[in-house]
């Protein structure tokens, strides 16, 4: 039995009800809905073919071309499925709701699944997607100078119940020229946002949102537009933690990295940094000097979040004392502190 769901329908039986995109694997990789499993009807490659015997032929050849390239096939396609939906209950899409999922399903539907089919596709998907980035969330941005200890802070206020977007996890980059910490790998821009709606489904508009102050661009990856222009406008807490920690913490978070990566990053702020502190710098991180190498570039890093935070409304931005240390304490105050500006 196969039927229609609508893409909002399936995000409300999301953990019970397993999704398989037919897409090809490079579609799969640009970007996928989160949670969902890849069973590609057609290689990279067959889809080539299909749609090119589609545009230049008929409509009519591409099918059957399909069908013989895919004609031993099923038998796998239909125990892939059995793997990930043992109930034999299960969603499935394409591109845009067209025959490559019609196909699966009616396959899948003849073994005796409960097959529903989503309108629309993907690309339905990527709608509802953009449609978050334009609700109106009640938006606290934690500000604060590199090192204010942020993030961890953050994380720790999420694992007590509190609502927040990691955006740079999300981004797989800490928002520097060390960002990727010479591990993380960016995932493309459709991904960054089908994985940032995904989270955004579940705030509560009533609650606070806490997300952290950024660029609009996170590495390569852009923060969505709407949202973007609403975390300007929202208010903000500017950390006030002392120097000698901010230093601790990115000593522990970047001192232990490859120095090659280091003086490379380095380098490519040199403009920024200027030529007596990039050599003064990588100096320093061959040298061994790691907590040379962060005061210096912390003076360029210092003076451009003092730039950024200059083009806030200034009725809009609070400063809080923390110690960067205790995140107990900290997120304590924080809270407290939020609390007196609803």
């Amino acid at each position: 039995m196969t039927q229609s769901i609508t893409i909002n329908n399936w995000i409300q039986q999301a953990p019970t009800l397993p999704l398989v995109d037919v897409r090809t694997p490079a579609e799969f990789a640009q970007g996928h809905i989160p949670g969902a499993l890849n069973v590609p009807l057609f290689s990279n490659e067959e889809r080539v073919q299909v749609g090119t015997t589609y545009k230049q032929v008929s409509r009519e050849e591409a099918i059957l071309l399909g069908f013989e390239l895919t004609g031993t096939k099923w038998a796998g396609f239909i125990r892939q499925c059995l793997q990930i939906a043992p109930g034999k209950r299960i969603a499935v899409h394409c591109w845009r709701g067209g025959m490559r999922s019609g196909a699966m399903a009616w396959a899948l539907a003849l073994y005796g699944f409960e097959v529903y089919a989503i309108t629309g596709g993907y690309k339905a998907y990527r709608r509802w997607a953009h449609g978050r980035f334009e609700q109106p969330y009640n938006l606290r941005i934690l500000g604060g100078m590199t090192g204010s200890g942020k993030t961890r802070l953050l994380q720790y206020m999420q694992l007590q119940g509190q609502q927040v977007v990691d955006l740079e996890h999300l981004a797989q980059h800490q928002g520097s020229a060390y960002g990727t910490m010479n591990r993380m790998i960016q995932p493309t821009q459709e991904q960054f946002e089908n994985d940032l709606a995904w989270q955004l489904k579940d705030v509560n508009s009533e609650n606070l949102l806490w997300l952290e102050d950024e660029c609009q661009m996170i590495g390569r990856r852009s923060i969505p537009q709407p949202l973007w222009l609403r975390m300007r406008a929202a208010l903000l807490i500017d950390l006030q933690v002392p120097a000698v920690q901010r230093v601790a913490t990115l000593l522990q978070d970047y001192g232990h990295l490859d120095p090659g990566f280091l003086a490379e990053a380095t380098e490519r702020i040199h403009k920024r940094l200027g030529p007596v502190q990039t050599k003064q710098a990588i100096e320093a991180i061959h040298e061994g000097r790691m907590a040379d190498f962060i005061r210096i570039v912390l003076v360029y890093y210092d003076k451009a979040y003092r730039k950024a935070l200059s083009l806030r409304p200034a009725e809009n931005v609070f400063e809080l004392d923390l110690s960067g240390v205790d995140m107990a304490t900290d997120s304590e105050q924080l809270t407290a502190f939020a609390a007196t500006l609803c």
